[in-house]
């Protein structure tokens, strides 16, 4: 049984939580860079992951999809980064509260307004998260515990809570509430997520100089 973990991004993507996760892990990966137009949709990445979304890692036997997921997997696989709690501690059930609320209510309702379709409040029995309004205040809730989602100990939930709101403020989806940008300022200095960004941001495609200016040396 192969023991390699191999991580499946675009650096323009979803992957860049992953990538900050892996580098929290600490263990040696290979990434398979894919192209939009051309590998992601290919036979070969299909049959890792049939929707040609990314990210996904192979680790063993296991593939794994969906950012969330993928951030418990490795959690639980490498429990030596300490970035879960164990199963018995109660802040376990805490944790995943919040790592799949992330992934589940609030990134629908977010990306549903960023889509042009918000919630009437007689659709809000329908919808998982109710209202937008509902899940960002919601979300404030859950870091109120301390510097993290689970007080003092920073954990997976954090690089994807972390990762959603930092995104979302960027790209101007949400207002910067006070508490979100304090939270994301806090976990977005860490070495490991410095790291990522830096990686990523290499592996991006550069902008090209338009048509007649100056080409550098």
């Amino acid at each position: 049984m192969s023991q390699e973990l191999v991580f499946y991004t675009n650096p323009q993507s979803r992957g860049r939580i992953v990538r900050w996760m892996l580098e929290e892990v600490g263990r040696p990966y290979r990434t398979e860079i894919l192209d939009y137009a051309t590998t992601l949709k290919a036979p070969e990445y299909l049959a890792i992951n049939p929707m040609g979304k990314v990210p996904a890692i192979r680790h063993r036997d296991a593939v794994v999809t969906e950012c969330a997921a993928i951030c418990a997997y490795l959690a639980d696989a490498f429990p030596e980064a300490g970035l879960a709690p164990p199963a018995n501690d109660p802040r376990r059930g805490t944790y995943y509260r919040w790592l799949f609320f992330g992934a589940g209510p609030l990134e629908a309702a977010v990306v549903n307004k960023m889509l042009g379709f918000e919630t009437r409040p007689e659709q809000g029995r329908m919808a998982g998260y109710g209202s937008l309004q509902t899940a960002l205040d919601t979300a404030e809730t859950a870091l109120r515990a301390g510097d993290y989602i689970l007080g003092d100990q920073f954990s997976a939930a954090d690089v994807y809570f972390g990762s959603e709101l930092g995104f979302f403020m960027q790209f101007g989806a949400i207002e910067p509430r006070p508490a979100f940008a304090a939270y994301v300022e806090r976990v977005m200095g860490r070495p490991a997520a410095v790291r990522a960004r830096e990686i990523d941001d290499a592996l991006a495609p550069q902008p090209q100089p338009a048509q007649g200016e100056p080409q550098p040396a």
